[in-house]
């Protein structure tokens, strides 16, 4: 069933199509929270309570912007929250690697350290740039969307992007020689 479809219903008061469309999105919805928050439990956190106020709030919705758009918001404002009330703390995460075998061991070490470098280096950008980048790239919404998400001008998402993106060249660049931990 399209998603369209599933909203309608939803909205309608059909809570097979409103569970059916909560389970459509708690994936992306998971990955939004996990890394604009960069832990685990709280992006777990986060997007139980985006899943949970999209559903209190179906009805609130209107087709003005994409469904994605609106509950890309959603997720963003409970995250935002979350990140004002947080105090400033260190969050360790344990990391487990399969090494399948020998000749494959350097390459999942590249590549394990390469994400974790751009993870990290997401996650040193100050919030509004990590916010445009996420949205950008990890959910692959366009400017415009950008801006109706974060409620934003046009211009301004650019203007973020642009100075993110060399904010992670440089971080990377200090990654890989080896200047920064």
């Amino acid at each position: 069933m399209r998603e369209a479809e599933l909203v309608r219903r939803a909205q309608s008061g059909d809570h097979d199509a409103m569970v059916e469309l909560l389970r459509s999105i708690e994936h992306s919805v998971y990955r939004s929270a996990y890394y604009i928050l960069g832990n685990e439990q709280d992006a777990l956190d986060a997007s139980q309570e985006a899943l949970i106020r999209i559903y209190r709030k179906i009805d609130t919705y209107q087709e003005k912007a994409k469904f994605s758009t609106w509950v890309q918001r959603i997720v963003s404002n409970v995250c935002m929250d979350k990140f004002r009330a947080k105090k400033e703390t260190v969050s360790i995460e344990e990391h487990e690697m399969t090494l399948m075998d020998r000749q494959n061991v350097e390459d999942e070490i590249l590549a394990s350290s390469m994400a974790s470098d751009i993870q990290r280096a997401i996650a040193k950008l100050p919030h509004q740039y990590r916010m445009v980048v996420l949205l950008r790239y990890l959910q692959d919404l366009s400017y415009q969307e950008i801006a109706d998400t974060l409620e934003l001008p046009l211009n301004t998402v650019k203007s973020y992007l642009f100075r993110a993106r060399q904010q992670l060249q440089e971080l990377l660049h200090d990654y890989q020689k080896g200047g920064i931990g």
